[in-house]
């Protein structure tokens, strides 16, 4: 009785927060437009976030730590993100995603979100290779990629994690797992559980 009664203060707490309402339409918005056309299109990342920024800003207790939290969660999400778009694995809309969520929940909740991405992202992964019959070869690159980027770093080049298209299992829309991992986090934040 007492998690109905979590879940429910839970939800109406939601259906109450200007800010979550919007970063989960946003969310929600950014996953059907990569199911669709595997893109994020930018109006979406940079009006979110620069809803978040000033939103962030303006509705704290007060605003320089508002502005701080907003500013601090849009360069974790940023920066955990990049790498896997300089190596070529991932397209620069997720990780512009990825920062537009971070700006709306700060720091720490980024880091998390970020984390519960990758879980997500993997977990799809592998429903997809599961799907496509092509569990050997998604490994097969895992394993290829691991080794590429150990290697880079150790003769000092910067690793490519493209590969070639018979080699490929498929495209991954991943704003949806990073609208996924998001969701969760927050979900799991508001729970207490993270």
């Amino acid at each position: 009785m007492q998690e109905l009664d979590a879940v429910l203060e839970l939800l109406a707490m939601l259906a109450t927060d200007l800010r979550m309402l919007v970063l989960l339409a946003l969310l929600a918005t950014a996953a059907v437009s990569d199911w669709r056309s595997y893109r994020i299109p930018n109006w979406l990342t940079f009006g979110g976030a620069l809803f978040a920024l000033v939103y962030g800003t303006l509705a704290a207790r007060t605003p320089a730590v508002g502005a701080a939290s907003a500013f601090g969660g849009l360069g974790v999400g940023f920066a955990a993100m990049v790498p896997f778009y300089v190596i070529g694995v991932m397209g620069a809309g997720d990780v512009k995603l990825m920062a537009m969520a971070g700006a709306f929940i700060g720091p720490e909740q980024a880091l998390m979100a970020v984390l519960f991405t990758f879980i997500a992202g993997g977990a799809a992964a592998m429903v997809f290779a599961i799907h496509q019959r092509r569990v050997v070869r998604m490994l097969t690159n895992v394993k290829d990629a691991a080794q590429g980027v150990m290697l880079s770093g150790m003769v000092g080049i910067r690793p490519s994690g493209r590969i070639g298209a018979s080699q490929s299992i498929g495209r991954l829309p991943y704003g949806i797992c990073i609208a996924a991992g998001t969701v969760v986090e927050v979900l799991a934040h508001q729970l207490g559980y993270v």
